[in-house]
Formats: C-alpha cells, structure tokens, sequence
C-alpha cells in the first residue's frame, strides 16, 4: 500500500475507529455494575453515568461521526437508500476525505459537549433562569445548536433544521422571553438539546440498531425472505405475498421503509412483474409493506421507544397496544395483494422453483433464537435495552454454530434456574434472569469454540463480521440520534414558550369541540411532517402540539400517541412526497403517479385503522377480552372486505354496485357499535352469497387483459 494510499484510508479508519467505540461504549453502559470483579477495578466497571453526561457523551459520537462521514454536499441517508448496493459502494469510494472545515466542526463539537464534562459540577449546581451565563456558557450554546442543525441537515435533509428555526424565529419575534433564557434552557438543561428525546436514542435505539446490525450481518434478512417465499409463494400472487410477509419480517431489523424496500425490493419487485403484476403495482405492494416494518413488533420503529418514554410505560406495553392495529394493517396489504391476483388471473411461483419450508426452518431456523430471546426477557419484566443486549449477544454464536446452540442454551438455562449456587463465569452480574445470563455464556463458550476449532490463527477472520456489524449499527444510529438532538430544541422551544397549551387551545377551537375534525388535523399535520422528516421527530412534534388536544377531547392517552405514530409513517406512502414509493418506483421504473395512488389504495387501512382504534380502545387491547376479540374478528372482516371493494374481486369479479356494497359493509364493520356490526354482517353475508351461488358477470375487456399486458409499463 502506498504512503498515498493509506493517507486516504486513514480518515475512514479513524470514523471506523469512532464508530467501534460508539457502540461498544453504548453495550458497556447498558451492563450493571459487575461485582465478580476485583474492588480495585470494580469502580472501572461502575454502571452508567448520569442522565446528562450519558446524552452528551451520545451527542457528541453523533457529530464527530456525522463530520467524519458525511461532506457539506453530500448525500442523506433517505437518497443513499435509494441506491443499489453497488452504486452505494461506488459513491463512497469517490467521497472526498473530511475537508479543513470538517475538523474544525469536530474540533467545535468536542469543546461544546466537552465543557459538559468539565464544567459538569457547575452546570447541575447552578439554577437555570437565575444564575446569569458566562460568555463561555453563551458561545458554547450557540455553537452546540448549529452544530446539532448543521449535521441533522448533513444526515436527514434540511426539513427538519429549517422546522426548528421557524420555531426559533416564532420564539424570538412572537413572545417576550429574553433570547438568553432560551439558549440556557437548550445547552445547560435536560429540557432541550438533552432531553427526553435524545435520552430514548442513547438508552434504547443505540442497542436496538446494533441487534439489527448483528441480524443483517448474520443473514437473517436472506432468511425472512426464504421464509416467506416458502409460506406464500406458490399460492396466487405469490410474489406480492412473499414481499408483504417478508418485509414485515425485516423491519425487525430496519427502522426505515426506504431502507426495507431497497434490500426487500430488488428481490421481490421483479419476481412479481415476472409473475404478472403490473410494475406500477408491485412497486406500491413493496412501499407499503415495507412502511408497515415501523409499526409492526416485536422490534417497531424508533418513535416506538420515544412514546414509552413519554408515556412512562415499557416498551413492552407499546407492543401490546401496537398487535393488533399492526395485523390490521397487513391482513389489508395481503388482502389487497390477493384480490388484485385473483382478479388478473395470476398465479403463484411453481414449488419446484421456491425454498422448501421445512429445510429452511432446519437448516437456518436457528436464526430466530435472537428475536425470540428479545420477546422473553422483555416479557419476564426486563428492560428493553437488556433485552436488545441478550439478543445481540447470541447472533453470532447461533449464526456460527447453528442447531448447537439449542443444545447448549437450554442447558445453561437449567443450569441457572436449578443449581444457583453453582459458581458460573458471571454469577449475578447482571441481576437478570437465566436467559440473559445464558446468553452471556454461550456468546463465551461458542466463541472459544470456535477459538479452538480455527486453531486460533483464524479467530480475527471470524472477528471481522462482528466488528462491521458495530461499525454499521454506530452508523445506522446517526439519523435518529441527531434528529432526536434537533426535536430536543423544539420541545425546548414548545415548553419555554407555553406553545403546546396555545396550540391545544387552538384545536379544540378550530374543531369547535368536535373529534373528528380534530383527528383530521392531526393526521393532515403528521402526514405533512413526515413528508420532509424522519418519523420520530415528526412523531415528538406532534406529541407537543397535537396530541395534547385530542387528549383534551377525551381520546384515551395510548391512542392519541398510537394515531400520532400512524400519521407520521404514512408519509412514506402519501403523495407527492412519498419516499418509500420513490425507491420503489425507482426499482420497479414504474409512473410515480401511478405507484402514489396504487399504494394509498393498497395501504388504505392504515389511513383507517387510527380512527378506528381511536374510536374503539379495544383494538389496543385495552378493555375485557371478549370484546377485545370480537372487534378483532369483525376489523379484519371489514378490512378484507375493504380490501375486495377497492380492487374490484372478492369470490370472484364484482360489478360497481357490488364493490360499493362492499364498501360500506366494510365500513359497518369497522365503527365499532353493535348496531353497525349486524349491518355489516348482514351485508357482508348477503355479497358472499350472491357471489357463489350466482354465475360470474362478464368482465370488462380492460380487466381480462391485464394480466396478458403486465409486461407493457416499465
């Protein structure tokens, strides 16, 4: 390697190097303190800092990896997305090194966060809004703040930069605070910069994108989508079906639908125009899937995390409320996937050509272990952070060893339950119960193993996928960090300025005390603010001027913040900024038009599904289970219903007075009162009829050539 060479590749081993500390500083936190060790080093390993220092330290890998890797022209994560992997690595390799200006913000980004450390006992000792500020606390602040705005506008595009300064600028001209109370409330306060936000990034997102890191290192992504071929790809429109159960699958381990669709896509959107669907069609099929990945547990996207936070509850609990609408949500994409098949004609890939279900399930099976020791310790009352870390401390033992790992797992966990005084390589160190401390030994054990078996000499080989792995998840945090940074200043901003209650005020004004019109204004505001931002700093917007009014109105707490986190998603499908039908359409080199409004078609039950649970608790499983169940039942009948009306097929082809009929059974069946129920039932009951005992009318020319035409759009 020559000396020009290496020059080169130094500032990228420098931002690998960052990264790498990043995460492994992030799994040292989430550890307790770790008594085993000797009191001479037990203060090394002394648990978490406090609340501000933790932030700070967060923020401050966040910028410092934000001005190693990305330029002040540069792509952001939403555009690269778009690209193909190979133009991906393309692009990078032509990206010029961090420039003079680069240094000197990082430069700038260490003395901000670092007068924290220094200055720490200062800051916590002094009260706010009453001690006057230095100079230096006053050039330091400001600093801070362009420095968060000018690498969220780097990472995620300039919407959101531009949001907080209209929200500087309301605060400055619009209101009488001094200006000097609002940059002592965004730098020296856990209100602002450091606040709730940021503290949800740095305790849960930062370890949930590493599980997903070490998932996608692992090969589960190859496995979701081998999986889902075996379920559903040889029944009618087996293609569209295998991208809806799979990209619900992968956004396990991808929080972002533009993201989903670029690994999903690439398989499926071709499988199924080969198959038959339309391009436009099969594009919308991916975006909508694929946007449904955020909301779709066990793992949701990050705004999930940030509603547990506000809501005070566990992210479990989230998940609960999250079930059902999010089966609502794919059993209308997979309906709709089915319908438009039947209607066309389409058949499914013949099972000669499709993985075979049980050697999947033998040979890679293995692979779900990881998820389903997330579900279990978060259901044995554990954190979500601890759960994240189990998980991501057995994907590579399961990848490496496979079935072995069911062996052994098993064994320990016995082991811990039965004979706990048994003296183990961690005793108590976490506090937890037997799976997590399984995990811990197995990673040990497999990897000495493994140690043994390459003879050692290759050990540093089988480290390199772990090492990436952090790498990427280090990377793959830095838009949500830094947009939780930036939705730091506008709650600051909101609870300086009292804007939330005037904003409340203004809702219920404008609605004139009527819900309805309340919650289309929410949703118009969500769908708006996720059009130009991630969801979670639309979804916090929102939580501090929107959903206190539809609280107000009397909607249940859950369901304000569940509707605020539906409406902030489905931007991704709603034209005419729509990024997940972009990429799609970019994949499919479909009509963005056409693949805009197919998606709103095909997604329409997540345009519904928020009223709905709104208006009905019971579909949040909140209430007695009988009718918690029963409201199950009749939404998902509605849903299909819905699903068949949209798209023209049910049993078989339906005229326009038969899909309207559909219509509005689904629509009974979805508002939730008994009286409804049985109008809907009955409705639905009569179409079902009148379709199979009655001879098919004639389709329309147009729809049986459709799918003998598939193949003209491009």
């Amino acid at each position: 390697m020559t000396s020009s060479t290496a020059a080169r590749n130094l500032p990228r081993q420098l931002a690998a190097a960052v990264a790498l500390a990043m995460a492994l500083y992030h799994i040292y936190v989430i550890i307790p303190p770790m008594d085993f060790i000797s009191p001479s080093l037990r203060e090394v390993f002394r648990g978490p800092p406090t609340d501000y220092i933790f932030r700070a330290i967060h923020l401050l890998f966040a910028l410092v990896l934000t001005f190693m890797y990305y330029r002040l022209r540069s792509p952001t994560d939403d555009e690269l997305s778009m690209l193909l992997p190979e133009q991906r690595a393309e692009l990078e390799r032509k990206a010029q090194s961090p420039s003079l200006m680069d240094y000197l913000l990082i430069a700038a980004s260490i003395a901000a966060v670092g007068y924290i450390f220094v200055y720490y006992d200062y800051i916590i000792d002094r009260i706010i809004y009453v001690d006057d500020m230095t100079w230096t606390d006053i050039v330091l602040s400001v600093t801070l703040i362009v420095l968060v705005l000018e690498a969220t506008r780097r990472v995620i595009g300039p919407a959101l930069p531009l949001t907080c300064l209209a929200f500087g600028i309301y605060a400055y001209f619009f209101t009488r605070i001094e200006p000097i109370r609002f940059i002592d409330q965004l730098y020296l306060s856990t209100e602002g910069i450091f606040g709730q936000p940021l503290a949800v990034s740095a305790s849960y997102v930062m370890i949930f994108v590493l599980f997903g890191a070490f998932m996608e290192r692992t090969g589960t992504g190859q496995l979701f989508m081998d999986f889902a071929m075996g379920i559903t790809g040889h029944t009618a429109g087996g293609p569209g079906k295998v991208s809806v159960v799979s990209s619900s699958l992968f956004g396990t381990i991808s929080g972002s639908a533009v993201a989903n669709v670029m690994v999903d896509g690439p398989i499926a959107i071709p499988l199924m125009k080969r198959t038959g669907f339309r391009a436009h069609f099969a594009a919308a099929v991916e975006a909508v899937a694929s946007t449904g990945g955020q909301i779709m547990p066990p793992i949701m996207g990050a705004a999930a995390f940030v509603m547990a936070e506000f809501q005070g509850v566990s992210y479990l609990q989230v998940v609960v409320w999250a079930a059902i609408p999010a089966i609502l949500y794919y059993v209308s994409c997979f309906a709709a996937v089915h319908f438009e098949a039947k209607r066309q004609g389409l058949l499914g890939v013949p099972r000669s050509q499709l993985p075979v279900m049980r050697e999947v399930l033998v040979c890679r099976g293995h692979l779900f272990i990881p998820v389903c020791s997330i579900l279990f310790v978060m259901y044995s009352g554990y954190s979500a952070p601890l759960a994240a870390l189990s998980g991501t401390l057995l994907c590579f033992p399961v990848a490496w060893f496979g079935p072995v790992v069911l062996l052994v797992l098993p064994a320990l966990m016995v082991i811990s339950y039965l004979v706990p005084s048994v003296p183990t390589i961690i005793p108590e160190v976490f506090g937890l119960n037997a799976l997590i401390e399984a995990a811990v030994l197995t990673s040990i054990i497999l990897l000495w193993m493994r140690a043994v078996r390459s003879k050692i000499i290759l050990l540093p080989i089988e480290l390199r996928p772990i090492i990436d792995a952090l790498i990427d998840g280090a990377r793959n945090t830095l838009p949500v960090a830094l947009a939780c940074a930036a939705a730091g200043i506008i709650i600051g901003i909101v609870i300086l300025t009292g804007l939330g209650i005037t904003f409340t005020q203004w809702v219920v004004g404008i609605s004139q005390n009527i819900l309805i019109l309340a919650l289309l204004l929410t949703a118009m505001a969500g769908i708006v603010l996720g059009m130009g931002m991630p969801t979670t700093p639309a979804y916090i917007i929102m939580v501090a001027l929107m959903v206190p009014a539809l609280v107000k109105l009397g909607v249940v707490t859950p369901a304000a913040h569940m509707f605020a986190f539906y409406f902030a998603i489905l931007s991704a499908i709603t034209p005419p900024v729509a990024l997940a039908v972009f990429a799609a359409s970019g994949l499919a080199k479909s009509n963005l038009w056409s693949t805009g409004w197919a998606a709103v078609k095909i997604g329409a039950a997540g345009f519904i599904v928020p009223f709905m649970f709104v208006y009905e608790p019971a579909l949040l499983m909140i209430g007695d289970w009988p009718w918690i169940i029963w409201r199950l039942i009749v939404s998902c009948v509605g849903i299909a219903l819905l699903a068949g009306g949209l798209h023209g097929y049910f049993l078989r082809w339906m005229p326009n007075w038969q899909r309207a009929v559909a219509i509005i059974a689904a629509f009974s069946l979805v508002v939730p009162h008994m009286i409804a129920d049985i109008v809907g039932i009955g409705l639905a009951a009569g179409l079902i009829a009148l379709q199979y005992y009655t001879q098919p009318e004639a389709k329309p020319a147009s729809v049986g050539a459709a799918a003998a035409d598939t193949s003209r759009e491009s």
